[in-house]
């Protein structure tokens, strides 16, 4: 990737890759460049083979204050047409991230409002601080959450996503952890430290394990019984069984050993 402007990308020697947003003096708001930068980055990552997880997290004060209010008035002035392909490009975005084949976790403190919801909604894991705010913000300013709602309403219900969709109020981490949104949530002394343990967690497990079974949970999705979807999951754990990463870890099991992905790990 060259000419970044809006984000970094990081990989840690360990396997994962950490996705920033940098725009701290914009409270990491974004626009057209950051969305065509975060979508350059997960194509990056998206085929690595030796990648095993995404952690996204926003630099300084705050994850993401959502859209860049100078950017959006700029769609004050384009037809419907330009406006369309804006949220084409958006929707991308939040699409290639929940469907991205690599275990996402999203870290949020200070605001996350409006799409940084979204970008939340979409990760596989969030966690964040005690004192983080969210808003699904646009009905303030005569919007919808349009391109995000799917993805939110995965996250926290049909009946919360229009609470919060509708009314536009601000709720807190622990309110975020109560609907769903947040797996956990923290004071922000102890979120990079709680990071930490849930990277250590992460790298506990298989690597194609993790990919396999994301792909099947999205298979799954609801859980609606069929049988096609039964199927579908005898096919899985078989593949898996004979696969060279489950023969390690059933053997490593039996044996009382760590699993060879484990070898490096403290």
């Amino acid at each position: 990737m060259s000419a970044i402007q809006t984000i970094q990308l990081d990989f840690d020697p360990r396997g994962f890759a950490t996705l920033w947003l940098d725009r701290p003096d914009k409270n990491n708001a974004f626009d057209a460049v950051m969305i065509g930068e975060m979508i350059r980055a997960l194509d990056a990552v998206k085929d690595s083979p030796t990648l095993r997880f995404l952690v996204l997290r926003g630099r300084g004060r705050h994850f993401s204050a959502g859209a860049d209010l100078a950017w959006m008035c700029t769609a004050t002035e384009l037809d419907y047409d330009a406006n369309l392909h804006d949220a084409q490009i958006l929707s991308e975005l939040m699409y290639n991230l929940y469907h991205l084949r690599l275990p996402t976790l999203a870290v949020v403190q200070g605001s996350a409002f409006g799409g940084a919801v979204g970008l939340t909604a979409c990760c596989d894991i969030a966690i964040g601080a005690s004192d983080a705010q969210f808003s699904l913000s646009e009905v303030r300013i005569g919007l919808a959450p349009a391109v995000i709602s799917p993805f939110v309403v995965q996250a926290i219900g049909e009946r919360a996503a229009r609470r919060y969709a509708l009314s536009g109020e601000r709720f807190s981490g622990e309110r975020a952890r109560e609907l769903g949104l947040l797996a956990e949530c923290y004071p922000a002394s102890e979120l990079d430290a709680a990071l930490e343990q849930w990277i250590a967690t992460l790298l506990q497990n298989g690597p194609k394990a993790m990919r396999a079974t994301k792909d099947l949970l999205k298979e799954v999705g609801s859980g609606t019984l069929a049988p096609a979807l039964r199927r579908c999951t005898e096919s899985a754990i078989a593949h898996l069984r004979v696969s060279p990463e489950g023969q390690e870890g059933l053997r490593a099991f039996l044996e009382k050993r760590r699993p060879a992905w484990q070898e490096s790990q403290p």
